[in-house]
């Protein structure tokens, strides 16, 4: 089963947060195609577009076709030290750190194997590449990391949704609470997983 990857928000925004969905092989491309035949979707999905509704229908779809999902996230404000000039870390440590804990969160989970699908555009193709390379590296024979164009690849467009959901919640803005109602009963039964990130290393 792949696992989609997708990040939201960044160390300027004082939140980032990075989402790996895993799903049949298929089901991505089934779940937008019927959440376009309802919502009349044009274009790529992105959470940042996407109303409190039709983001509870695509979350429903997501979990109730197989879905499962860990979110890794993180506060700039709480990963600065106490010394005096204590800067935030640098945007790429960081996705870098959140990619590296959803993955080691879900190896457990897939037997040690894990096709990782992430979406190349939070950075330039040298920097991304240098992130794919080292996830490969990690994961070794035991899977594959590869970078896909998200206006392309369902699954990433779904994960989208998912890190922008706590991206929502995160930020503390006129919808957070709603949203957080939409994800914790996904979060009761264990389908979703949310790690906060608290240090970079």
């Amino acid at each position: 089963m792949p696992i989609y990857c997708d990040e939201s928000g960044g160390v300027g925004a004082g939140v980032m947060t990075f989402a790996g969905v895993s799903l049949p092989d298929g089901a991505a491309d089934g779940i937008l195609s019927h959440y376009r035949a309802v919502t009349g979707l044009r274009g790529e999905l992105k959470g940042s577009r996407t109303d409190l509704a039709e983001r509870a229908f695509l979350l429903e779809m997501l979990f109730a076709r197989g879905g499962r999902a860990v979110v890794a996230g993180a506060f700039t404000h709480r990963l600065i030290g106490p010394e005096p000039g204590a800067r935030p870390p640098q945007d790429i440590r960081l996705y870098a750190r959140l990619l590296e804990t959803v993955v080691d969160a879900w190896l457990p989970q897939t037997g040690g194997c894990a096709d990782l699908v992430i979406d190349d555009g939070r950075y330039d193709a040298g920097l991304n590449g240098l992130l794919r390379d080292d996830v490969q590296a990690a994961l070794g024979q035991w899977g594959k990391a590869q970078l896909v164009d998200s206006h392309r690849c369902a699954g990433i467009q779904i994960a989208d949704v998912l890190a922008n959901s706590f991206y929502q919640i995160g930020i503390d803005n006129n919808r957070s609470s709603r949203i957080e109602a939409l994800v914790q009963p996904f979060r009761d039964d264990g389908r979703l997983r949310f790690i906060e990130v608290t240090s970079i290393g």
